[in-house]
Formats: C-alpha cells, structure tokens, sequence
C-alpha cells in the first residue's frame, strides 16, 4: 500500500534520525545503518517504493559501496570495483553522472509514461511504478572525494509533497554524519587490514600502538620467496618486475591467506604467513597441516601459472617455500613516532634459513623437523645444517607429492570459507592437488 496523506510526521521522522546516529557511535556498518534506516523511514510514513544510496570508499578493490532498498524486499548491497580508463557508458547515463557533470545537489523528475525516458534507468523504474524521483549528491567534506550519492523513489500518486521533500532534505544530511562515521570506522580497518595484515591491524585498532608493546604467539610459519628477482629488474626494467612479482603473489600467496592463514608481511619479493596455534601437539598439528596444504594450492597454481607464461613465451617464475613452527613475538619497533607493527624472533630467522636451503637442494619445499613431525606422512629428508646464524645443527624435510596431495584433500572438508561448499572445496582441491602432486619438489 502507499501512503495518500501528504504529510510525514516531524517526531517519527526525528526518531529516525536519533536511531541512526546511536547506531552509527555504536560501531555499525554501513549496510546495517542503510537497511535500518530505510526501514524506519518507510515505518514512519515517507511513501517510499526504492531508496539507493552508495558511498564512495577507500579500498584497494573497491571504490564505493552500493546499497538498493526496495519496499517489501529489503536491501541488496553491491561493491563497485576500480575501473581504469574512461567512466561506462551505465554510469555516463546516469542521473549521477548528470549531477556531477554540472554541480548539482539535487535533481527532481516526475515520471510520465507517456514522456521518453531522460535515462535509461527511469525506463526500468516506471516499470516498477515509480511516480517520482529525487537524486541528491552529498559529499562529506568540501577536501576529499568521499561522500554519498543516491535517489529516493515513491509509487504514491502525485509523487512527493513539498513535506516529504522537505523531511528527506532534511534526514539525508543527518544520514551522510551517521554514514561518514561508519565509512572511517571501515576505512581503517580497510586500511589496516591492507597494509598490516588482518591479525596485526586487529593488534593495533584494539590499542596495541605504543612503541614496545609485543605479545608472544606460537605459530606455523611459512616463508615464500621469488627466484631471480634482482635479475629480472635490471633485464626487464622496472614495471615488468612489478608486474611479475604482482603476479607471483596472485598465484603463490592467495592460498596463505584463508583457512587461518594470515600473511604477516610482504618482504621485498617474498612474504611471512602465519598459522597461529597454542601450545598444544593437537593445535599444532592443525596449523601446520593447514600450512602444508595451502602449500600444495600454492605448488599447483604456481605450477599452472608457469604453463600459461611458457605458451606465451615468457620466462619461469621460480620460487622456494619454508615451512617451519615456533614461537613468534608480535610487536611495535621503531621510532616513538614512527612505528611498524614487526613479527619478529629467532623462529622467523630460522624458517628464512630453511627457505634458503632450497637454492641448494632439488626442493622448492624444505621444512623443519618439527613441523614434518606434526603433520605426519611421507617425508624425504635433504639434508642434516647448521644454519647460519645458528650453533645447532637441524634436520631439512621435504614432502612427497603424495603426502602434498592427501594434506590437501584432507584439508578441504574442514574449509569454512562460506563461498564454496565442501563438495566443491573438495573437487578443487582434489584437481589441484593432483598437479601438486606431480610438481612438488621439482624445479
């Protein structure tokens, strides 16, 4: 049903507004406060049939954040990835794109099916009985580019009053507070989850800030580095190497970082992932299991990646992993007003040992003792080291293809990533198993 009477209640409307920034200093995300504050506003007497709202954020996927509300269906939220180049053709005919294009805060139609459409959206909206429109842009502040844009669309006949008018105005200003609030909140965690890592931004956001603080957690460690890197800058120049090692990443480190792995730290051409574990032989076991079969993903997908680079021409990219458990400390170094949040200790040093070893011996794979007695299964011993830097001489395991490929399947069935089911976790890890089974160990 619609709403006939053309006035909204002031009270209804201004307890709206007082839901809303409570919600927002309480720490909500955006999408809660867009789905709660459609619905209010609907429950309040404002004739809506669609509300959108999308917010500029910054990301390194996305650039904004979109939210459709429908009267009855509830919200549908949407990420708008970069996009390089010129702006699409949907957004170009746009009634934002019009709003940008000339400086305009606010742009009213009243719809006419009888009239052709000024955009092609308002063809899509007539089709859903909309009788008015409203598209307003709100930018946050007058020095950045973040801010809101959306619309407001009522079925009601006649369309909005001038009191409706007045009321969305009037909210939709209290909205961009309580959204600019939530989009900061998101932007740090964004922020330091991107550039820290997601256990050591979660470190520093509960107050872990001052220089000194450090805590001491035991772990699966996993060290990958790429082959040659120094030599292909100075063949290829410089974008080819960024290319290249961006490349190495895609393939090499995203397996690293689910099933509760967390890459730590990109180091040069390489990178630190952890698998946090307390001190007990079962959660050991555990983590290291997990590290050994995201390193048969890591085998299989760096495997596939060379065969594509190979039927264009191009050349291998070699790689060697460290697999290795201890104690790692978690901590702020550097200058009082200059800090970096470090995983540092004499494991981290260790496993960046035991990955060198696989410049000397035919592995790309060398794992510690301890960790090969964790996870159990076949191992094939290369060789008996002291490591450099180290009085003590330390045994050098690398895993069979086989062992590579069960860990992998066994793996699969415990995954808890909600975009795939266990069926399917399973056929790909059975498919990319079987190619890590057959390169593993070979260079």
């Amino acid at each position: 049903m619609t709403t006939t009477n053309a006035d909204v209640s002031t009270v209804l409307i201004d307890k709206v507004a007082d839901w809303m920034m409570q919600t927002a200093m309480a720490g909500a995300d955006v999408e809660e406060i867009a789905q709660g504050f459609c619905e209010r506003l609907a429950a309040a007497g404002m004739p809506l049939k669609r509300v959108h709202l999308s917010f500029s954020i910054l990301h390194p996927l996305y650039r904004a954040s979109g939210f459709t509300w429908r009267r009855g269906e509830g919200i549908n939220a949407e990420n708008y990835r970069h996009v390089t180049g010129n702006q699409t053709d949907r957004f170009k005919n746009s009634p934002y794109y019009y709003l940008l294009r000339n400086n305009l805060d606010h742009m009213r139609r009243r719809f006419d099916p009888a009239e052709p459409a000024e955009f092609p959206i308002f063809t899509d909206l007539m089709a859903e009985g909309i009788t008015d429109y409203i598209a307003f842009l709100r930018p946050f502040d007058t020095t950045s580019s973040q801010g809101m844009m959306g619309s407001w669309s009522t079925d009601r006949p006649g369309g909005f009053s001038e009191n409706m008018i007045s009321a969305l105005l009037r909210i939709q200003n209290q909205l961009a507070v309580a959204a600019k609030m939530a989009v900061l909140s998101k932007l740090a965690d964004n922020m330091l989850t991107t550039y820290l890592g997601k256990e050591s931004g979660r470190r520093v956001l509960s107050g872990q800030i001052k220089r000194g603080d450090a805590e001491t957690v035991r772990a699966a460690l996993v060290l990958v580095d790429m082959r040659n890197s120094t030599k292909i800058a100075e063949q290829h120049g410089r974008q080819v190497f960024i290319d290249t090692l961006n490349t190495f990443y895609d393939a090499v480190a995203t397996p690293f970082n689910k099933n509760g792995g967390q890459i730590l730290s990109f180091m040069g051409d390489g990178f630190l992932a952890v698998y946090p574990c307390e001190r007990s032989r079962s959660l050991s076991k555990i983590a290291c299991r997990a590290a050994l079969a995201a390193t048969g993903m890591a085998t299989a997908r760096m495997s596939e990646l060379n065969q594509k680079r190979a039927a264009q021409g191009l050349w291998e990219i070699g790689y060697g992993i460290g697999l290795h458990v201890g104690n790692v400390i978690f901590g702020n170094v550097g200058l009082p007003d200059r800090l970096t949040f470090s995983t540092f200790g004499a494991e981290v040093n260790e496993v960046q040992r035991i990955e060198s070893l696989t410049k000397k011996y035919p592995s790309r794979i060398a794992a510690s003792e301890s960790f090969a007695n964790y996870c159990g299964g076949d191992w094939t011993m290369l060789a008996s080291e002291t490591l450099r830097g180290f009085s003590r001489e330390v045994k050098i395991f690398a895993p069979t293809g086989t062992n590579l490929a069960q860990t992998a399947m066994a793996e699969a069935v415990e995954s808890n990533d909600p975009g795939l089911s266990n069926a399917e976790h399973l056929m790909i890890l059975h498919r990319e198993s079987k190619k890590a089974a057959v390169n593993a160990g070979l260079r």
